[in-house]
């Protein structure tokens, strides 16, 4: 039986790319995009592609659009859509900090809590997060970001030992640092309220942590390698990729007990 799955944030990125690669594969996918240009985009493409792709238009944040999940039926749930923005965790403005958590931690739970009754009512199926490498690690001024991603952490191993009795699996997806334009976006946000003559960060200091997204890694292989855990019944509970993201979260977090102030 052809598995179905629904992705959550399909109309870019990481999210776009693997929608259209499990149709590829002859998945049944539900992709579901924020807004009604990037459905378009979208319906465009897997026309081009000759792909048979059902996509609509849904704001994880918006209740009417929610309430559209409970009409599907799916074997797998992608909890992807999300937002990004950095800026120093000491004078980001509250408003930005809690738009955040509005979309990436209480957004996504709503949808995942109408997926688990779902699930729960078949008896099997599964749930994934797509979280980051930033849910495990703490980078300089990608804090508001990273908080999101390790409440996700801690909602996602929470909620596997709650839906094991009935037969639903949870796993998180953890990608390392992608070159779809996600983190620059997010890079670019913080100068519109940051100032150097108001705030005490160093503008130097955020500048140079932004030299690293020159080194970002080719989106087609984390794309190639949820198009090979989605689906699948079994795989580890929290799959980091690439390999060399995984030994460096794996030194973190050893380091992390033996962190003195």
């Amino acid at each position: 039986m052809t598995k179905t799955i629904f992705i959550t944030g399909a109309g870019s990125g990481l999210g776009r790319g693997a929608s259209l690669g499990l149709a590829k594969k002859g998945y049944r996918v539900i992709a579901t995009t924020e807004l009604t240009s990037q459905k378009t985009d979208l319906i465009r493409e897997a026309r081009e592609q000759g792909l048979d792709i059902e996509v609509f238009k849904l704001d994880i944040t918006n209740q009417r659009d929610r309430e559209q999940i409970e009409k599907y039926d799916f074997d797998v749930f992608v909890a992807n859509a999300a937002i990004n923005e950095g800026g120093p965790l000491g004078e980001v403005p509250m408003d930005r900090f809690r738009a955040l958590f509005e979309v990436n931690v209480f957004a996504t739970l709503e949808t995942v809590q109408i997926a688990a009754r779902s699930l729960v009512k078949k008896g099997n199926g599964k749930i994934v997060f797509m979280s980051s490498m930033a849910g495990i690690s703490a980078t300089p001024y990608v804090g508001p970001y990273t908080a999101t991603k390790h409440a996700i952490e801690g909602i996602a191993q929470t909620l596997k030992a709650e839906l094991e009795e009935f037969g639903v699996k949870v796993a998180t997806i953890n990608p390392g640092a992608f070159e779809t334009g996600f983190n620059d976006r997010s890079a670019e946000e913080k100068w519109k309220w940051y100032d150097e003559e108001k705030h005490f960060t160093r503008k130097e200091a955020m500048l140079k942590q932004e030299e690293g997204l020159k080194n970002q890694f080719d989106p087609e292989d984390m794309i190639e390698k949820m198009i090979e855990i989605i689906p699948a019944d079994h795989h580890k509970f929290r799959t980091v990729y690439p390999e060399e993201t995984e030994k460096q979260l794996k030194k973190t977090e050893q380091d992390r007990w033996d962190m003195e102030i």
